[in-house]
């Protein structure tokens, strides 16, 4: 699956670390979805590759694998933010 943007709702910490709270997407039936995160991993910094859900990451992108509960069912998406484009974008982890 593509990634897809995403609005996020974050946490601006005093030493400059960024932790994503809350996001907003739509779904593939067009409905707008508003969901807490669970939880999240700082996939940053680990230098320019591509991810295991193919998407080509540079120093330039703040990369999260986060996980939320819709429908009582868990999900696992990679979370992208980029400093150039200032989008935020989500995809289903590989």
């Amino acid at each position: 699956m593509k990634s897809k943007p995403v609005d996020v709702i974050c946490q601006h910490s005093k030493d400059g670390t960024i932790i994503p709270l809350r996001i907003r997407f739509v779904d593939d039936n067009g409905e707008v979805q508003e969901v807490n995160l669970s939880s999240y991993k700082d996939m940053s910094h680990m230098g320019t590759r591509t991810m295991p859900d193919g998407r080509f990451v540079t120093d330039k992108d703040i990369i999260y694998e986060c996980k939320f509960v819709l429908y009582n069912r868990e999900h696992k998406i990679n979370l992208y933010y980029n400093y150039q484009t200032m989008i935020w974008e989500m995809s289903p982890t590989a």
